[in-house]
Parts: C-alpha cells; sequence; structure tokens
C-alpha cells in the first residue's frame, strides 16, 4: 500500500498561502506546479527543508514544490484534503491564460537571469579571454600582432554577438521556433546596417539605432524583439494554414517583427539614453559628490538596460576636446564592488554548484567583464547585487569629493588605470585615489556582504527539518532492502554530467545520482529487470523499479512536459514487468529540438539515500544496452 499524504498535501497547502492564494495547479513528473496570486504568501524556506519535499524551485511564473516520483499521490492528496482544485498533470503551455506572478521587477530578474544562465561557462570564459587579451598589450604585445588579434577576437566575439546567443535562450524561454529567432537576431546585427540606415527613413520615419555600432553587444533590445516575435508566431500560427506554415509563420513573424524593432526598440533607446544624459549632467552642476554617488549606485543599472549609451559619447567628446573628463569617472569601479561580494559569497555558500560557477565570474569581474557575475549570481541573488550598488554610490562619492580626472578611454578593471595617469606627470592624485577607491570598493563590498545573508540560488536544501509532529506518513507494507544495481543506458548518445544539466533540479542532485545522455536515438530501452511504476501520461518521464530495489527515473528532455505528448509514443504502461532491452518509449528527436526543447535526458537514481554511492560510466558515448551506472550497496 501506499504512503497517507494527507498531512504532507495539507502542510504544503498552507505554506503556499492556502487554497484561496492558489490560481491553478499542475504536475509533472516530479513537481508540483502551482500558480499563486501571492507569491510573498508563500513559505518557501519553510518547503525547502520540510519532510517529503525535495526542494523549491520558482520559475516561469510558477512555484514548483519538487516532490519526487510519487508526485501523482501527494498531487491528488493537495486537490482532495487540501482544497486546490487541479487541472490534470500537464505543464502550463503557451496556450494557456494563467499570467506570470510577483512584481514586474521580480518578473524582469527571473527573466533576465534565466536567459544568461544557460552560458554562464562561455561568457565568464570569453570575459577571462578578453583579460589575458588585456595582460598581452599591457606587456607590450602590438595589437597589430596575429596573436593579439586573435586573442582578442577569442574574447570579444561572444560579447560581440550576444544577441545572437541570446535568441536561442530566449526562444526557449518565450517559446518561440530559434531558427526564426536567430533570423531576428541576424538581421539587427547586419554587417554596416549602422551606416547603411545612417540617413534612412522608414514610412517616413527616421531609422534609429541604439548606438553607433546598433545593436552589437546589447541585451535588452533583442530580448524585446523576440519577446513580441513570440506573440506574432503564436498569431500565425492559429490562423495559417498547415499547408503553407512551416514557411509562411517565419516570413510573417521576421517580417512584422524586424521593422517594429528598428522603428521601436531604436528610437525608445536614443530618446531614453538622451534623458539619462541629460539628468545625470543636471547632478553633476548641483554637486559632484552627488553625481558621483547617484551614478555609481545606478551604473550596473543602465549598463543592463542600455541607457549608459547616454553619458558614454559626453565622455568621449569631452576627452577629444580638453583632453580629459570626470564624466565616467563613478562608474569606474563596480566591477570591484562585484569582485568583493563574489568574493563574500564564495565563504559562505553552502551551494557546491555556485561555489565553483563563481571563480571564472570572480576573475572575470577583475578585468572588468562583470556580466557573467551579475546576470549568474548576485542579480539573481538581488541582496548581493543591492550592496554593490550600495558600495559602488560610496566609491562614486569618494571619487567625485577628490576631483578624481580621466585622461583617456582605455581598458576596464585593473587596466584602467593608465588613463588616470596625467599625461605631464604633473598630478598623480587621480591616479592614487583611484587605486584607493578600488581597493576600498573589494573590502567594503565583501565586509557587508558578509554581514547580510547569502540567498539560496540553485534551491538545494542543506538539511531536512521533521515533519510537524501530527504527521501520520506511515508505510503499511515494509519495503525490500536494495541491493546493488547496475544499470544499462536506456538510449544511445553522448554522455553529459549530471552537473552540466540546464535544470537546478537534476543538476543540483536533488533528485538523486545519476547521469544524462544527448540521444541520437529516439529509442528508450528500459535499462534493467524490473516493474514500471510511473509513466508520465505524456511518455516523457518513466520510473522503473528493478529487481534490486533501484528506482530509476528516465526524463526525456527539459520541460518536454509542455509538448503534450506530441512526438512521443508510449509501450509500456504503468504495472508492466520489463527486461533490460525493452522499449519504452519512442520520441522524435527532431521535432522536440524544432519546437526549441533539449533533448538531454537525465537517468537519475531517485533512490540513492539507500545506496552508498552512485557510479557512473567514464566513456563519452553509449549505446543502448551498454553499462552506464552502477548503484553500490
Amino acid at each position: 500500500m501506499a504512503k497517507n499524504y494527507d498531512e504532507l498535501a495539507k502542510d504544503i497547502v498552507a505554506h503556499v498561502g492556502g487554497a484561496d492564494n492558489v490560481l491553478s495547479l499542475r504536475h509533472c513528473m516530479t513537481r508540483l506546479r502551482f500558480v499563486l496570486k501571492d507569491e510573498s504568501k508563500a513559505d518557501e524556506n519553510y518547503l525547502k527543508q520540510r519532510e517529503g519535499v525535495v526542494t523549491v524551485v520558482k520559475s516561469g511564473g510558477q512555484f514548483q514544490v519538487v516532490i519526487g516520483n510519487h508526485v501523482p499521490d501527494v498531487y491528488a492528496a493537495v486537490t482532495t484534503v487540501g482544497g486546490v482544485r487541479g487541472e490534470g498533470s500537464l505543464d502550463i503551455t503557451e496556450d494557456d491564460d494563467v499570467k506570470p506572478t510577483g512584481s514586474l521587477f521580480d518578473r524582469f530578474v527571473d527573466t533576465i537571469s534565466g536567459l544568461f544562465q544557460p552560458f554562464l561557462g562561455a561568457l565568464s570564459a570569453a570575459g577571462i579571454l578578453k583579460g589575458i587579451t588585456a595582460i598581452a598589450g599591457a606587456m607590450g604585445m602590438p595589437k597589430t600582432d596575429g596573436l593579439y588579434i586573435i586573442l582578442n577576437t577569442l574574447g570579444d566575439g561572444l560579447f560581440q554577438y550576444l544577441p545572437f546567443i541570446l535568441s536561442i535562450t530566449a526562444a526557449t524561454r518565450f517559446k518561440m521556433n530559434q531558427f526564426t529567432a536567430m533570423a531576428i537576431a541576424g538581421a539587427m546585427l547586419y554587417p554596416g546596417l549602422p551606416a547603411a540606415v545612417k540617413e534612412a527613413t522608414l514610412f517616413g520615419m527616421k531609422i534609429q539605432l541604439p548606438s553607433s555600432s546598433g545593436y552589437l553587444s546589447t541585451v535588452l533590445p533583442i530580448i524585446l524583439a523576440l519577446l513580441l516575435a513570440s506573440k506574432v508566431e503564436k498569431f500565425f500560427k492559429k490562423v495559417t494554414s498547415d499547408y503553407i506554415k512551416s514557411f509562411a509563420v517565419p516570413a510573417m513573424t521576421i517580417l512584422i517583427t524586424v521593422p517594429l524593432a528598428f522603428m521601436v526598440v531604436g528610437p525608445v533607446a536614443n530618446i531614453a539614453s538622451k534623458a539619462v544624459g541629460d539628468g545625470f549632467l543636471a547632478i553633476y552642476n548641483v554637486s559632484p559628490v552627488l553625481y558621483g554617488a547617484v551614478l555609481g549606485a545606478a551604473w550596473q543599472v543602465l549598463v543592463m538596460f542600455g541607457l549608459h549609451w547616454g553619458l558614454v559619447p559626453l565622455m568621449i567628446a569631452d576627452i577629444a576636446q580638453n583632453g580629459m573628463s570626470v564624466m565616467l569617472v563613478a562608474a569606474a569601479l563596480p566591477n570591484f564592488t562585484q569582485t568583493g561580494v563574489l568574493s563574500a559569497i564564495w565563504l559562505k555558500t553552502k551551494e557546491p554548484k555556485v561555489k565553483s560557477g563563481l571563480v571564472p565570474a570572480w576573475i572575470s569581474s577583475i578585468f572588468g567583464i562583470t556580466e557573467p557575475a551579475i546576470y549568474g549570481y548576485t542579480l539573481p541573488m538581488r541582496t548581493p547585487f543591492i550592496v554593490s550598488c550600495a558600495v559602488s554610490a560610496v566609491i562614486g562619492a569618494y571619487l567625485g569629493f577628490f576631483n578624481v580626472i580621466q585622461y583617456s578611454t582605455g581598458g576596464l578593471g585593473i587596466f584602467r588605470f593608465p588613463s588616470y595617469i596625467d599625461p605631464s606627470g604633473q598630478d598623480t592624485s587621480s591616479v592614487v585615489h583611484l587605486a584607493i577607491g578600488t581597493v576600498a570598493a573589494i573590502v567594503l563590498s565583501f565586509a557587508v556582504q558578509m554581514f547580510v545573508k547569502v540567498p539560496t540560488l540553485y534551491g538545494t536544501p542543506e538539511v531536512k527539518v521533521d515533519a510537524p509532529s501530527s504527521s501520520k506518513q506511515e508505510e503499511v507494507t515494509p519495503l525490500k532492502a536494495p541491493a546493488q544495481e547496475t544499470v544499462a543506458a536506456p538510449l544511445s548518445g553522448t554522455v553529459v554530467a549530471l552537473s552540466d544539466v540546464q535544470d537546478p533540479v537534476f543538476s543540483s542532485l536533488a533528485l538523486g545520482k545519476g547521469i544524462a545522455i544527448e540521444p541520437t536515438s529516439g529509442e528508450v530501452v528500459s535499462p534493467v529487470n524490473g516493474t514500471v511504476t510511473t509513466i508520465f501520461p505524456t511518455g516523457h518521464a518513466v520510473g522503473i523499479t528493478s529487481e534490486n530495489g533501484a528506482e530509476i527515473l528516465i526524463h526525456v528532455g527539459m520541460d518536454t512536459v509542455q509538448l503534450n505528448g506530441e512526438g512521443f509514443t508510449q509501450f509500456v504502461k504503468a504495472g508492466d514487468a520489463v527486461v533490460a532491452g525493452q522499449k519504452l518509449v519512442s520520441v522524435d528527436l527532431e521535432a522536440v529540438k524544432a519546437a526549441g526543447y533539449s533533448t538531454v535526458t537525465p537517468v537519475v537514481v531517485t533512490n540513492t539515500a539507500d545506496f552508498e554511492d552512485v557510479l557512473t560510466t567514464q566513456e563519452g558515448t553509449v549505446t543502448a544496452g551498454d553499462y552506464l551506472l552502477t548503484a553500490v550497496k
């Protein structure tokens, strides 16, 4: 017999704010997916530590309570004794009317950080390579040298074409075709576009781009463009005949989105940038110290929105005309406040994934590249980002008070110092105060963050607390003690470490240890002799209990529950006895990819705690039936 989950269900409902706070509830293979009226009423920390709950994830407007393989039983209890009306066992799709919850800022932060998370490693690597290039230049390597050119290209390439990278993650986030999204990004980054449209008009209106380099290195324009494109694509999918849908929908989406991006995003960015420039000039005329404090505090936010372009041209013109400028002095050191808070987070966090990921972001921040730090860690954690901005305000005021002067444009981070050396050699105060400010930025931000709680980023629970004493969850029949189990590969493909899977619930090992496969074949077979304990209605996930008691979850793809079973064919049902190699499910991998979903398939031993360890294959590729992992008893 199954456990009684009534008490757990009541407790979960009570700590998501009560049944009246639930707009909708669905479940997938491992998670209860709540859409709440007010997420602030939910006690996330309690639920993360509650016995019976693996962790909590907030994503896409959903408050996801991760339960594990027995989520259908908990879901049933929530909808009966918990007083919550369920809406079936399918995830929210693009056709649902459920709206994202939370404040506009919360949703913005969740979206931005979610778009950057998948390529944080590459972003950090590019930042480090830019630092190496700067070191090579500082050591005297000519910029015309072939090695310097290659190094500069390696480090700068990703940042220059950031909209291309974001088009991939944004397409997944906004549920639109990735190739259509990339076509839109390509149009916005078309070579020579800024010069070509300099005097051009469209429908009698001048075409304006956000900066002299167009949309290169920008973030928000492509995100806003693809948000619009996702709505356009959704509309034309509904009204276009199936006979021409494959080319007509992308054509209409691109045709409508790109001109609107040029005629709306560019002009709005220019107007906002000019307003920012005029506003900061007015503040400077009142007080350089106040100017330094405000610009220091706001700089990282301005860069995120691309509004810093209202000040950059003023600085460049100032140096060209006068040989010096104070316009962006207060913005010189926020990267070092990021260095400080990252150092404190590294010391205080108990999340292994955060600790390891911080290192390349920390190195990049030293070189003045803060995108990995901001988008990967401090902005999603909120508090560290606020600490960084607050300390930057203090440092900016300090630089303004001592009238620190910039004499030339130059490098970032530790390579910024030469720009503050007086060419005449008569005044060394600017570079001295910049050095003092650098040390102060790191030390102050580190110290403040050490006294402030470091939020949990991935939601991995560190401890478990006992369930309330009133809990009556009892196992009616004793379970057979698991024995050692060897698990074969359920499909063919490339082996992927579970820590590299782009889902924190799997990568944090919250559901158990295992490994993942990037499949090359769509046939999923049983990896063991055993019984099918669970198969999700959409066919994307299968749970099997082996003859030796290992509970194995095969989850085909990431968020593929949203396909509602399209592309999946089931060959078994719950309760069926299966033998190793027996076909369980077949999946159309190309259809899954075309819909914008990853096909990476985690294979997890969900009762890992019953074993001493889970050892995985060291091979780079496997064929279905090959050795994959061993649950060691």
